[in-house]
């Protein structure tokens, strides 16, 4: 089933037609409405009507997180502040957050993009859809409930947290869709066990997972566990949320909403463009948002896109999981590593469960990579002559593929941290200079 039909298999130079008319209009706005946008233009030399194509976008300025967070709350925004109707935010773990306001034809929009994203994934009327990621400042929450909702589904809001509970309500309620971060898909198979029920034994059918990296072996193991259709989807606080792409069935990357959105990849060293179907740092500009537009804005995120049509009929440009984030890449003497390169690998490793901790650390003036990694409770083994095989067997494949050493050690099942939100994979314990 596709959504919007005339958007979602639009012919290729109609759309270009579209996102160019978009694109010209937004630049207008923002150089007449957003004081930091006219003069980051006025710097850089260019006016909004020297976008003649869509690729003149490379001669303007791009816009990052800590410009966001200098303009900090509302220097952004492009309408009055009595204009807006909602107010979304990011954490603001690392600083500031970052807040997104919504007109109301943005809410509306946003509701129209994500049920086209939950129909992809082969979302119906007749599901009923858990939604296990936290409600409030977050987007994921409310941005999947009113797509959802717009699509038809019965919408449980049972939040983030609170595991077993969420496990009575799949059963009670017989959910079919599961809304929430891969990882704690993860971890709500493992309680389900740990309660004496088999995951796929209830009555869910897809899964929606974001808000976090994940690589394909976790999907066959959340797969595997549910016995369900695993879909990512993509969306920032940035962009206004969830809504940006998702997966279709065929999962063969991420359709782009490209009405929405006017997607490019760079070489995050250099910012220029890398070449097509290349990997580089993604970076979006919004096309249709009212309250919060942004230019260019560098995501950080490493994918590639490619533009070929999809088995699904949808004409879209395609974006590929998001493989790591340039600012979650780790150094480790020298060597760039990201943490799904090393989840990749204990993937493909039995007798290992999907949950690791990636400690760094500092000897002397040399910094040091340990891998925590729970055993599969299925695969304990008391014999030490095995566990230090198995460790044997981790460590080399890592090194071939990082090209560094790394200590691992194997832990007890269920001893790592779970977290309902993003899995916390990383902890930097190297002195800051």
């Amino acid at each position: 089933m596709i959504w919007n039909r005339e958007m979602e298999c639009i012919d290729r130079e109609s759309l270009r037609r579209l996102q160019l008319t978009r694109l010209q209009e937004t630049l207008q706005r923002v150089y007449s409405q957003v004081p930091f946008y006219r003069q980051r233009f006025d710097q850089a030399g260019v006016r909004p009507e020297d976008l003649k194509t869509l690729e003149d976008i490379r001669k303007f300025p791009f816009t990052t997180k800590t410009d966001l967070r200098d303009q900090y709350p509302f220097g952004l925004f492009a309408v009055p502040k009595q204009d807006l109707i909602r107010l979304h935010a990011s954490s603001g773990t690392t600083g500031k957050p970052i807040v997104g306001g919504y007109t109301r034809s943005d809410l509306e929009r946003w509701t129209e993009q994500v049920a086209r994203i939950a129909v992809m994934a082969g979302v119906t009327s007749e599901d009923v859809a858990q939604i296990a990621f936290t409600y409030g400042l977050f987007t994921g929450g409310f941005g999947l409930h009113y797509g959802l909702e717009k699509v038809g589904c019965t919408i449980v809001p049972a939040s983030g947290g609170n595991t077993r509970r969420q496990i009575m309500l799949m059963q009670d309620f017989a959910t079919t869709v599961l809304v929430c971060t891969p990882s704690y898909a993860l971890h709500l198979a493992e309680e389900a066990r740990a309660m004496g029920i088999d995951p796929a034994s209830l009555s869910l059918r897809v899964g929606l997972f974001g808000s976090e990296p994940w690589s394909e072996g976790m999907r066959r193991e959340i797969q595997k566990a549910w016995g369900i259709c695993a879909t990512d989807n993509y969306g920032l606080t940035e962009l206004g949320g969830p809504g940006v792409a998702g997966e279709c069935l065929h999962t063969a990357g991420l359709h782009i909403l490209e009405d929405h959105f006017l997607a490019e990849v760079i070489d995050p060293e250099t910012g220029e463009p890398v070449e097509e179907g290349c990997e580089g740092e993604l970076v979006f500009t919004t096309l249709t948002k009212e309250g919060f537009p942004i230019i260019r804005y560098r995501t950080k995120d490493i994918s590639c896109i490619d533009r070929s049509p999809c088995a699904c009929g949808r004409t879209l440009a395609r974006m590929r999981r998001v493989t790591g984030r340039t600012d979650d890449m780790l150094i480790i003497r020298g060597v760039n590593v990201f943490p799904s390169q090393i989840e990749s690998v204990l993937m493909e490793i039995e007798g290992v469960a999907p949950h690791y901790l990636l400690v760094v650390d500092r000897q002397g003036y040399l910094d040091t990579l340990e891998v925590q990694v729970e055993m599969a409770e299925e695969r304990l083994v008391d014999n030490y002559r095995e566990l230090e095989a198995k460790t044997a067997a981790i460590r080399e494949r890592l090194k071939s593929v990082l090209s560094v050493s790394a200590k691992v050690r194997l832990v007890e099942p269920r001893s790592l941290e779970r977290s309902p939100g993003k899995a916390k994979r990383i902890l930097d314990r190297r002195p800051r200079d």
